[in-house]
């Protein structure tokens, strides 16, 4: 009980450092959802865009290949195989980490609101277990952020539709940079996602036969929930309150769920390292147990990582040390 009120504060107190936290106003969004009504009832049309997209799954994160990639020293740019209205995020930026891996290639995605440096170090580590890595910056993050904002609020907002668009989006950039790791030679693909980035890994993951490893760094069954009981997003939460329920925004956000795809896991030969942590404000520890749950319920390989520390006092030391070098050990033994 005191290490839980110890936690609950020091988490509280970081994730009130940044005080450039904007309230958006609550928008539907489907003007960013090609192919959803654009008249009648703007939540019955999200309701049924959000169940073809989960029951398309193929066929809604299927992208057209990239043919423009470019690398200036560890620079990787290349453009997104979908195109947002904001013509900065258009651009994918990534950092490759070369070492002489044996064909093995990590996919590294950053948490939300990650600065541009995030998680390089870890890179750094992955190479020093043997790993090559491509850090990947993702939507209206660092270089990809319009001009007009402060924070990666794009990626995820009351704005309904765009939140979809992004992690759609982001799914697309990961593949596509599968696709140039291929061209380099590689043969043997992870991916490591950090809360938000976990969701994008384990959708890209479930998409994606090349990928033979992953790292959930934090997990969470529903998008709709981390964002709706989190102490990350309350000023997301203000924008929706009063518009719309935790049940239909969860059932609007399942496409971007990792939900609705474990069963697709089910007989790749996929190994899966789930991190959650004891004392996460964030993505509480309730809903990590649900992810635990279904994984072994489904017969899912998988290993798990409890933290005992919270959300964002994972990348605090001593912590991020412990993390680092477990994740970093998991994917060596099994990539």
């Amino acid at each position: 009980m005191v290490l839980s009120r110890i936690f609950h504060a020091w988490e509280v107190a970081l994730s009130r450092r940044d005080t450039n936290r904007k309230v958006r106003e609550f928008e539907w969004g489907l003007e960013f959802l090609p192919g959803a009504p654009a008249a009648g009832d703007p939540k019955a049309a999200l309701l049924e865009y959000a169940r073809r997209a989960v029951e398309e799954s193929e066929r809604y994160h299927a992208y057209a290949p990239v043919r423009d990639y470019r690398l200036d020293g560890q620079h990787l740019t290349y453009p997104s195989p979908l195109v947002s209205r904001y013509e900065r995020n258009n651009t994918v930026h990534g950092r490759f980490f070369p070492v002489d891996s044996r064909g093995r290639a990590v996919l590294v995605l950053p948490q939300w609101n990650a600065d541009a440096e995030g998680h390089l170090s870890l890179c750094r580590l992955l190479n020093a277990f043997g790993l090559s890595a491509l850090r990947l910056s993702q939507p209206y993050h660092d270089l990809r952020m319009p001009e007009e904002l402060e924070r990666a609020d794009y990626a995820l907002s009351p704005n309904l539709g765009r939140t979809l668009e992004a992690t759609r989006q982001a799914v697309m950039d990961c593949r596509a940079a599968i696709d140039w790791l291929e061209r380099q030679g590689y043969s043997r693909f992870a991916i490591l996602g950090t809360s938000l980035g976990s969701c994008t890994a384990l959708i890209t993951n479930a998409h994606d036969s090349r990928i033979r490893v992953a790292v959930q760094n934090h997990v969470s069954p529903w998008f709709a929930d981390v964002v709706w009981r989190g102490i990350s997003t309350r000023h997301v939460l203000e924008g929706l309150r009063g518009h719309i329920s935790l049940e239909d925004l969860r059932e609007i956000w399942m496409p971007i769920s990792p939900m609705a795809y474990f069963p697709k896991l089910r007989g790749t030969g996929k190994r899966s390292l789930l991190v959650h942590a004891m004392y996460d404000y964030t993505f509480l520890p309730e809903l990590s147990e649900i992810v635990l749950g279904e994984y072994r319920r489904l017969g899912l390989d998988h290993s798990t990582f409890r933290l005992r520390c919270g959300h964002y006092t994972s990348g605090v030391f001593p912590f991020n040390i412990v993390l680092g070098l477990a994740m970093c050990r998991y994917i060596r033994a099994n990539l």
